[in-house]
């Protein structure tokens, strides 16, 4: 969160402040470093049942992200403790590394600057110098999955680069009906020719792209996902992608991060891996502390607000 170009500061004035720069997943340490206290912001520590009761000054819990699925949330309602999340911080620096992932597919700007800096373009003998096909993708289809503020942004821009955008929703709006086409998924899966993973990791979506799913793609598809890691069956996805079903994907999430050594996507063909970073400009991340910030006074105010449980 806090890297050093941000301050802890804002904090201070609602009272002793205690700051862990890093999460972790020593449930004993979690109950460590909460200790007495009455408010906790968490990110992805988990906050278990056995952490709450553990630690019964709890009063509050403010996650500093848009997803609280770390925090048994349930159980804190029942302990009547509210939980709060930071609910639209990062649309726009998404929106856009989703973009420039698939840019990274289509024109593969980073390998190329890599073969100049290799001497490959100065002996090649010609004026221009490609070695990796390129991708135009105005005409193409966008079908985007999960389409709230993100997927929704993330469709503003296709459709900027001439793309026809398709998206499916669990439920559907009047301002996404501006942007794309609403369609079921297995017309969303049988018409993209890219498809871009924006939606939380519920029982209904977890998994929702899986061999199964994959065999209704378009030969050639290409994946984006900086969502959720969860919403891939990666061992599917590797298999699609060596074969050639799936012609490339560039996914910034996976299930267990960091990324373990023997992921299958690592050795996958044609497979971009970013380590967890559509969020990290820092205007995103400032956004994030003045919200939790909005939060605590919120909730000390006896309003508690953008409260999940």
């Amino acid at each position: 969160m806090n890297p050093g170009d941000l301050s802890w500061k804002q904090y201070e004035q609602f009272g002793q402040l205690r700051v862990f720069e890093h999460s972790t997943e020593d449930e004993e340490e979690v109950i460590r470093r909460i200790g007495d206290s009455e408010i906790v912001i968490a990110n992805k520590s988990k906050v278990t049942r056995r952490v709450i009761d553990a630690c019964p000054n709890i009063r509050y819990i403010t996650v500093q992200a848009t997803g609280y699925d770390p925090i048994d949330y349930v159980y804190a309602r029942e302990k009547g403790i509210p939980v709060s999340n930071v609910p639209a911080y990062g649309t726009a620096s998404v929106a856009q590394f989703a973009i420039a992932l698939l840019l990274e597919l289509c024109g593969h700007a980073g390998h190329h600057d890599q073969a100049v800096h290799q001497g490959k373009w100065a002996g090649c003998g010609d004026w221009c110098f490609w070695d990796y096909p390129m991708i135009e993708l105005a005409g193409k289809t966008m079908g985007i999955i999960g389409f709230g503020r993100i997927g929704q942004a993330v469709g503003r821009i296709a459709a900027a680069l001439g793309m026809e955008v398709i998206a499916y929703n669990r439920s559907r709006s009047e301002s996404g009906a501006k942007i794309a086409e609403y369609v079921e998924l297995d017309e969303l899966l049988a018409r993209s020719d890219v498809i871009s993973l924006h939606c939380p990791a519920f029982p209904e979506t977890v998994d929702i792209i899986n061999k199964d799913t994959i065999a209704k793609m378009k030969d050639g598809v290409m994946l984006i996902n900086n969502s959720r890691g969860a919403l891939v069956v990666e061992q599917d996805l590797a298999d699609a992608l060596n074969s050639g079903k799936v012609a490339a994907a560039a996914l910034d999430v996976v299930r267990g991060e960091p990324i373990s050594e023997d992921n299958p996507l690592l050795h996958a063909k044609n497979c971009l891996i970013t380590p967890h970073i559509s969020w990290a400009p820092k205007e995103s991340r400032q956004r994030i502390m003045d919200c939790t910030e909005a939060n605590i006074r919120a909730f000390l105010a006896g309003k508690p607000q953008n409260v999940v449980n």
